[in-house]
């Protein structure tokens, strides 16, 4: 079985990212890591090959200056190859750029039974890449997945609701976008860091995906930051102090919210 996972790469959340003052884009020139959500759907898919018994994990990624310390962290946990989409032109991307080009370096990728996503990413937040690639490659999608088995020519989903879950069937090859958190992605071991040092990344242009720099990045965006305002801050709280009496406090002042 032979899965694709799409990855994104980005700043380090433990170091406080800051904005180009030109584009009021989030700067990606320094050292990017993987995304944590998109671990999750590295593991999975290991998961999967393993109980198919046989096949391999493809890492799919956009990134700036060819960078691959994040994809070096999921071969790590034992993919084993990767593609990079990485170009100037892709600079000002939007979702369904990035979706253009994901779906064309999963089509380089080779072919595979199953493509995995993450929900969105922890740097974006759109939350629509899984569906506009599912859509561009002319797959189904199933979305917020929790749990994933493949039975023959079918994948079938548990899909986590706001109720419990859906169980869901479609035929393969499909796209699924896995849940962050239902699944304990394993740590690479020293073995593992030291293998995926000489596993093949495929660096590649916007031209080599047959892609013309007019679709993607700022030529291509439907787009345009024209301002970044600072959140509101929180006004102060109040403190209800508990004399004995303290829920009647609280149930006064829900009531005049009209809460209660």
């Amino acid at each position: 079985m032979n899965v694709v996972v799409c990855v994104k790469q980005i700043p380090d959340p433990a170091e406080p990212g800051a904005l180009d003052p030109g584009t009021k884009t989030l700067k990606r020139d320094g050292k990017l890591i993987l995304d944590e959500s998109d671990s999750y759907g590295v593991e999975m898919a290991l998961q999967l090959v393993d109980a198919a018994g046989g096949g391999e994990v493809t890492l799919v990624s956009m990134a700036p200056n060819n960078e691959v310390g994040g994809l070096r962290t999921a071969l790590a946990m034992g993919a084993a190859k990767a593609v990079l989409v990485s170009d100037d032109a892709l600079k000002g991307s939007d979702a369904l750029s990035t979706s253009k080009v994901l779906a064309k370096a999963i089509g380089r990728a080779g072919e595979a039974d199953l493509i995995l996503t993450a929900t969105e990413s922890s740097d974006g937040y759109t939350g629509v890449v899984p569906e506009q690639v599912a859509e561009l490659l002319g797959l189904p999608s199933v979305t917020f997945a929790k749990s994933i088995t493949v039975d023959g020519g079918t994948v079938k989903v548990q899909r986590q609701t706001e109720a419990g879950y859906d169980d869901v069937e479609c035929p393969l090859p499909a796209v699924v976008s896995v849940t962050a958190g239902v699944v304990e992605p394993r740590y690479p071991s020293f073995k593992g860091i030291m293998a995926a040092k000489s596993k093949p990344v495929d660096e590649v242009s916007v031209a080599d995906l047959g892609l013309d720099a007019s679709q993607v990045g700022w030529a291509g965006s439907g787009q345009d930051i024209v301002d970044v305002a600072q959140a509101e801050a929180r006004e102060a709280g109040t403190i209800v102090e508990d004399d004995g009496e303290g829920f009647q406090k609280i149930v006064d002042f829900l009531a005049e919210l009209k809460v209660i």
